[in-house]
């Protein structure tokens, strides 16, 4: 019998610092398929494992990458490394975003902070396959300009999509400007500058726990129906196969049913919004 939990050793690539707490690691991964909103277990060996989301898109290919915070013993490790050293990894694990059933429908994406890490695999994969879908758009919000993820692709996604950023602050530590000239407010703010209506739309969301109960309602105020609206939820994951049982919800275990989930699903799970 196939052992679930057998993962692979891998190569670091190359490492990019998006803030100053958070990398993107690229690993090599020549023969590895996934969908966006899927997600691996990373080991180092003597240190332990901690699940990551990928948010490299499938079509690209050779390798995967992995935009990790610092916040634990494994990601702490894992931060200390250097191209060319080596990782474990098993999966991908989950359920990803369910492009099949919507192809032909405008998206909406919300992003909060490192919430952006999934989207981002989910966004590259649908301006990828542009003319499968409808109109797209992007909502980004973080606490500061220093706190935004993939500064280097905003350009590309201002001329393939609506694509509209919000800070919490345009303020340094000290209460000085720091220099941002664009919206500031939380991430809701940004709604009423997308240029169409969206009651028709799909929406998809990952961000802080906080932020979920304002976007939803800011989608069921346009018109949006429950069920056309997914969640990526996070949850403290172990095992990546639902035998641990550390992520259950109710009847639902993160790892197995999610981590992407139809609003509609777990509106009425108490610990899942």
């Amino acid at each position: 019998m196939e052992n679930i939990y057998k993962p692979w050793e891998t190569k670091i690539m190359s490492i990019e610092d998006m803030t100053c707490d958070t990398k993107v690691f690229r690993l090599e991964a020549k023969k590895f398929s996934y969908m966006p909103g899927q997600f691996v277990e990373l080991t180092i060996p003597g240190v332990g494992e901690a699940p990551i989301s990928i948010t490299s898109a499938p079509h690209e290919k050779g390798y995967i990458d992995l935009c990790v915070r610092r916040v634990g013993n494994v990601t702490e490790a894992l931060h200390r490394m250097k191209a060319g050293d080596r990782v474990w990894i098993r999966g991908p694990y989950g359920v990803g975003f369910p492009f099949e059933s919507i192809k032909g429908r405008d998206i909406v994406y919300v992003a909060g902070g490192i919430g952006m890490a999934p989207l981002r695999s989910s966004i590259n994969y649908v301006l990828k396959h542009k003319s499968e879908f409808g109109k797209i758009t992007v909502l980004y919000g973080a606490r500061t300009p220093g706190d935004l993820l993939f500064k280097n692709e905003f350009e590309r996604w201002a001329k393939e999509c609506t694509f509209l950023v919000s800070v919490d602050t345009d303020k340094n530590p000290d209460g000085t400007p720091c220099g941002w000239t664009g919206n500031v407010g939380v991430v809701t703010t940004l709604f009423d500058k997308i240029p169409y209506p969206i009651k028709d739309a799909i929406g998809m969301v990952c961000g802080p726990p906080v932020m979920y109960k304002f976007v939803i309602k800011k989608f069921r105020d346009s018109g949006m129906p429950d069920n056309a609206i997914y969640v990526s939820l996070e949850r403290h994951m172990k095992c990546g196969v639902g035998k641990c049982q550390h992520c259950q919800i109710n009847n639902k275990y993160v790892c197995l049913d999610g981590p992407v989930f139809n609003y509609a699903e777990v509106k009425e799970l108490p610990e899942a919004i």
